[in-house]
């Protein structure tokens, strides 16, 4: 019987991810049309081929719709932040802080690319680096389309632990609950499992990102520069390797001894300063400098606003809202609200501090057990989810802080709203199908969908599997234009593979992190919102072609350094 073969079962269970995967990437549907089809034919197929009764199916539905709020609270949070800057006129001035620390194009791109970009990153996520550090290094006089290729190429390494960590915590977490705690070893509970892995997740990121700068700015003057050289970017070595360890070594350390939330958000808050001083003193900077061709750097940095905005009159000046308010912001004012976020964040996150296991406490969570009479569950910590302690916290502050208008307040909180309701039904229906993928076999008692198809890429790759397994998540990232989305969806498919192989789970899992960051380079998504915020929506097809390089060259390297880590280096890591 052709359904009774592995091979066979593995194609229909695979089903719902190709179908997210035709009608992101082939039909350009945004993912709040796509996931929900691609929910349906998960639920089909489960009810069909794996027999699943219709309680477990709608169990499955309420458990990651449930899920999903708790990612969307963060993404909400950080993202409120972000607006309340913008609103208040923050945003301007803390942008235009970066003119006139260096006249070299190669030094301004790393500075903003790399550094800034990964501030926000820690801070924020979920493509906001990119629609900020763009704009920006096009009101710097960079060519649109060079603004978006240093903005998607740099922001990559951050990306693993963006928004305080939820694509490790949230992304993995979410598709890993309930599924590893029986495997793990004795005494090792699941946060420290997830410590683990965005240690291992952390050393393959700064051993590359350490060089990505360098690769950066050489595609950028390749692509861009008069003469069209890759050597050019190269001139500027030193710098762009002292930029690389200025982040990644903070950023190492911080995933080491602190934990999986703040290596981006630290790594940037020591690195950012650093490197501006060293570019003040002219540090490392190659003494010729270098520009884009007269005439590049082209007209549409005045689209640069998001359209979301653009109709608002102060949004013609960065700074225009302090100034219609009657009061200059000073530049220490106007970074005090991330400033809170990183304090508030390292005194709740260090564990030295001892506040974690309080604000983790079983008293101040709330859960859900056995929905709908199933083994599904759900829980949230209120007092420790970084949607409402530090962001929203910090939101609130940050009104009266700035001496903001109660509409402006209203315009940050319902334009971040708007700005997130769909990637809330993204989320929800991603969430959905990963756990009817998970639970296809609990009701029955037979394989799940997950580990049919585990089994089956097991087989066909076998202990080779390390490097197929960054450009897994790097797939996922480009279809779904997020590295959480991508985790959601392969790191249970990931674990599954590495359990049957018998390598290391923690390994192939940071090797999935690592990937969908990669991924994030030419996710489309994050093209399309880039492209537009630079007034350069013609750019976006040979940007993704640009940023192939950076992005399998990255997805290559890491599944390379998976390989011998998995088996000469670590071969006894869980």
């Amino acid at each position: 019987m052709i359904w009774s073969s592995l091979a066979a079962r593995a194609v229909i269970a695979f089903l719902p991810i190709a179908v997210a995967i035709f009608l992101m990437a082939v039909l350009m549907w945004p993912g709040r049309r796509a996931m929900p089809i691609a929910w349906l034919v998960a639920a089909v197929v489960a009810a069909s081929f794996w027999d699943m009764p219709l309680r477990w199916l709608a169990a499955a539905a309420v458990s990651g719709t449930l899920g999903a709020v708790n990612i969307a609270m963060i993404v909400f949070g950080a993202v409120l932040v972000m607006n309340m800057l913008r609103e208040s006129g923050a945003m301007g001035i803390i942008s235009s802080g970066f003119h006139g620390v260096s006249r070299d194009r190669r030094v301004q791109a790393i500075i903003v690319g790399w550094l800034f970009g990964a501030l926000i990153e820690g801070a924020a996520g979920f493509g906001t680096p990119a629609a900020l550090a763009g704009p920006l290094l096009a009101g710097l006089g960079f060519p649109p389309a060079a603004a978006v290729m240093v903005a998607l190429t740099l922001n990559c390494t951050p990306v693993s632990f963006g928004a305080v960590g939820t694509p490790i915590i949230s992304g993995v977490g979410a598709a890993l609950s309930g599924v590893v705690e029986p495997d793990l070893p004795l005494g090792m509970t699941f946060f420290e499992f997830l410590a683990s892995l965005g240690v291992w997740t952390a050393l393959i990121h700064a051993t590359l990102g350490t060089f990505l700068p360098l690769l950066a700015v050489g595609l950028m003057t390749r692509f861009f520069g008069k003469r069209g050289s890759f050597r050019e970017g190269l001139q500027v070595w030193p710098f762009a390797l002292f930029a690389g360890v200025s982040f990644t070594v903070p950023y190492f350390l911080v995933a080491a001894f602190v934990g999986p939330e703040l290596p981006s958000l630290l790594g940037a808050a020591v690195g950012l300063p650093v490197l501006v001083y060293a570019a003040s003193k002219d540090f490392l900077v190659p003494s010729q400098t270098w520009d884009f061709p007269t005439g590049a750097s082209a007209t549409g940095v005045a689209a640069a606003t998001p359209a979301s905005t653009r109709k608002r009159p102060l949004d013609s000046d960065p700074d225009a809202r302090a100034k219609v308010a009657g009061w200059a912001m000073s530049p220490v004012l106007a970074w005090i609200p991330y400033a809170l976020i990183v304090a508030l964040l390292v005194i709740t996150r260090v564990p030295w501090l001892g506040l974690r296991p309080a604000l983790m406490s079983p008293k101040v969570t709330l859960a859900w057990e056995n929905i709908l009479g199933t083994n599904l569950r759900y829980s949230i910590q209120p007092l420790y989810l970084p949607g409402i302690m530090p962001f929203t916290l910090v939101a609130l502050v940050t009104g009266p802080l700035h001496r903001m208008k109660a509409r402006q307040v209203a315009w940050a909180w319902s334009g971040t709203a708007r700005q997130l309701a769909p990637a809330f039904v993204t989320l929800a229906f991603t969430l959905a199908a990963v756990e009817t993928l998970k639970a296809s076999g609990n009701a029955t008692g037979v394989d799940s969908m997950l580990l049919v198809m585990s089994r089956a890429a097991a087989g066909a790759a076998g202990r080779a599997w390390p490097v197929f397994a960054p450009l897994t998540g790097m797939l996922g990232a480009f279809v779904a234009g997020s590295s959480v989305v991508s985790n959601i969806l392969f790191s249970g498919f990931q674990y599954s593979v590495a359990k049957e192989l018998g390598i290391s789970r923690i390994m192939v899992l940071a090797l999935q992190a690592v990937g969908a960051a990669a991924g994030n380079m030419i996710a489309v998504h994050n093209v399309v919102a880039a492209c537009t915020t630079v007034g350069a929506p013609e750019e976006e097809g040979r940007t993704v072609r640009r940023n192939l390089i950076p992005s399998l060259t990255y997805g290559i390297a890491a599944g390379l350094i998976g390989l011998a880590l998995a088996f000469v280096f670590a071969p006894d890591l869980w």
